[in-house]
């Protein structure tokens, strides 16, 4: 067996072009990819190809080209732009003698990197776990295989099955941690649904810009960077709409071609933010030649996680990129917003999001004169830290006359924690 090199610093990258796939955009994202991955590229290799090759995944001539390449430029790994199946990825590593890692392998990479929380840590470990367990046994070719007989059982055989014993032991631990944050997760959305308070989640292609408009419409301090998968980890963080009232934003992890599967599955409860979310805010860069690839992208995963029935809201960012482009809300032939073009960045446009969030969220409002007397002062006190009162007329007994105006999700959250404007309705307002 040959010494395996784990550095990453020279590496040369592969593509292969299919003729029913328009995939030099895919290149250019894999070359993105690798420099989130902190890794220089060397040499590309390219090649066209009606099928894979099932050896290789690539021609085995092109393969042994690859190989005289590694040799000469001391190259230290290979990244295939498409997913390989355990047996191509080992192959590869046989001819060419130095590591060989496919698209999923470098996105679990970058997803390694990037992964700050507990809870990211573990999601990014449970995808990684799931990924190797098919390719264990490449580590252990040197050793002997298990043969029929006692005293003839190989110890490859052996350590393999101990491998995966101990895979299997650590994903079934990881699945109950992960499970606890669901849990935990599902205990805090039922929490905003007895509050009456509706959640945004920002989606969109990774890079799009979602963590710096989260950042300008929430004033957090949220991770943001000109790289891809720079959020992993959720962040939730609460803002005031008008008419609407107190309303949850969510900031996600940014989707990509081809996602791998395992980590769709391994992100399951930040992606439950996503799939329970009253409206989707779908980011997209606005100077990117490619959104429309993006945009397809994106609703694959939103389909794939079953939340492509949510209204959405098009966000068209950077729009500081494009020539004369102006902040604009384009509406529908109902006149409901559905686009919105501004720029995160110079957070310009921003008081247009707001409006179009209001008409896309606002309910209905609920206007009343309240009778207030005296004694309930604290009330009063109440709707005025609300914003809610229009109009006060105070009594000669002392009590006062309140005309009131207020998001319908606020009043009855109000009728909940305040039994006494209950009894005020009932008996001494008009509607």
């Amino acid at each position: 067996m040959f010494e395996r090199y784990k550095g990453g610093e020279k590496a040369l990258l592969v593509h292969v072009f299919f003729p029913q796939e328009s995939d030099i955009e895919d290149l250019k994202e894999f070359e993105a990819l690798v420099s989130s991955a902190r890794i220089d590229i060397l040499d590309i290799v390219t090649t066209s190809k009606k099928i894979p090759s099932a050896k290789y995944f690539i021609g085995e001539g092109k393969a042994i080209e690859i190989a005289a390449l590694v040799k000469e430029n001391d190259i230290s790994v290979i990244l295939v732009n498409h997913s390989l199946t355990p047996t191509q990825e080992r192959n590869l590593e046989k001819l060419c003698e130095c590591r060989v890692v496919d698209r999923t392998g470098l996105i679990l990479d970058i997803f390694a990197q990037r992964a700050r929380t507990h809870e990211g840590k573990l999601q990014v470990e449970l995808a990684q776990l799931q990924y190797i367990s098919t390719r264990l046994v490449r580590g252990w070719t040197h050793l002997e295989r298990q043969k029929g007989g006692i005293g003839l059982r190989g110890p490859g055989e052996t350590q393999l099955e101990t491998d995966r014993r101990l895979i299997r032991h650590r994903i079934q631990v990881i699945l109950s941690r992960l499970d606890k944050v669901e849990k935990q997760r599902g205990q805090n959305r039922q929490a905003r649904a007895k509050a009456d308070l509706s959640t945004i989640s920002l989606v969109g292609y990774t890079n799009a810009g979602k963590s710096t408009l989260f950042n300008a419409i929430t004033d957090a301090d949220v991770y943001a960077a000109d790289q891809l998968f720079a959020t992993l980890d959720p962040t939730l963080r609460r803002i005031q709409v008008d008419d609407v009232g107190e309303v949850v934003v969510a900031d996600t992890v940014g989707f990509i071609r081809h996602l791998p599967h395992n980590l769709i599955a391994a992100f399951k409860a930040t992606l439950l933010e996503t799939k329970e979310a009253a409206l989707l805010l779908h980011v997209i860069d606005a100077a990117d030649p490619n959104q429309l690839d993006n945009i397809h992208a994106v609703n694959e995963v939103l389909a794939e996680i079953e939340a492509d029935d949510i209204p959405i809201l098009f966000v068209m960012n950077k729009i500081d990129l494009l020539d004369d482009r102006q902040p604009t809300i384009d509406r529908d032939e109902h006149g409901v917003p559905f686009r919105v073009w501004l720029s995160a960045q110079n957070k310009v446009g921003l008081d247009l999001l707001l409006i179009a969030l209001k008409e896309r969220l606002a309910k209905q409002i609920q206007t009343c004169e309240l009778h207030v007397p005296a004694y309930l002062s604290r009330l009063r006190s109440r709707l005025y830290q609300l914003k809610a009162v229009q109009q006060e007329i105070i009594n000669e007994d002392g009590s006062f006359n309140l005309y009131i105006r207020l998001p319908l999700v606020e009043w009855n959250r109000l009728c909940k924690q305040e039994p006494d404007l209950l009894y005020l309705i009932s008996n001494h307002s008009t509607t």
